[in-house]
């Protein structure tokens, strides 16, 4: 994938800032931080998607385009590629900008994520349309 596409797909799930905390042991931000920040989104999509409660199942194909910076805004977008019954597979981007120094969005990452909707007892229940 190329970091200069378009924009991002689908909408914007989740808007946090990358901070020191966070940073790998070269300075840039650890990828499984990414990794759980794209995670939360996928799971407020899936929940949406899936009127109620739904659990991560997979994670497919993540791929790390370029590294993340200390001080840069980080967008997670989401789209709904796929419903099953009881399952959703959501895209999720990673869109970073810095407002400090007037950067353009670039995208720094992407993945799908696959949730399962589940009842109360945490058991597959169908997706309610």
């Amino acid at each position: 994938m190329s970091s200069n596409e378009a924009g991002p797909i689908g909408e914007l799930a989740l808007q946090t800032l990358a901070m020191p905390k966070d940073t790998n042991a070269n300075g840039d931000i650890f990828g499984g931080w990414l990794v759980s920040q794209m995670d939360l989104a996928a799971g407020i999509a899936s929940k949406m998607a899936t009127r109620g409660r739904s659990v991560t199942v997979a994670i497919q194909n993540v791929h790390f385009i370029s590294p993340v910076k200390v001080g840069a805004t980080v967008s997670c977008y989401t789209e709904v590629v796929k419903t099953g019954k009881t399952s959703v597979q959501i895209k999720v981007e990673v869109w970073t900008s810095n407002i400090s120094i007037d950067d353009k969005p670039t995208k720094m990452a992407d993945g799908l994520f696959v949730f399962v909707a589940i009842d109360e007892e945490g058991k597959p229940r169908p997706i309610l349309g």
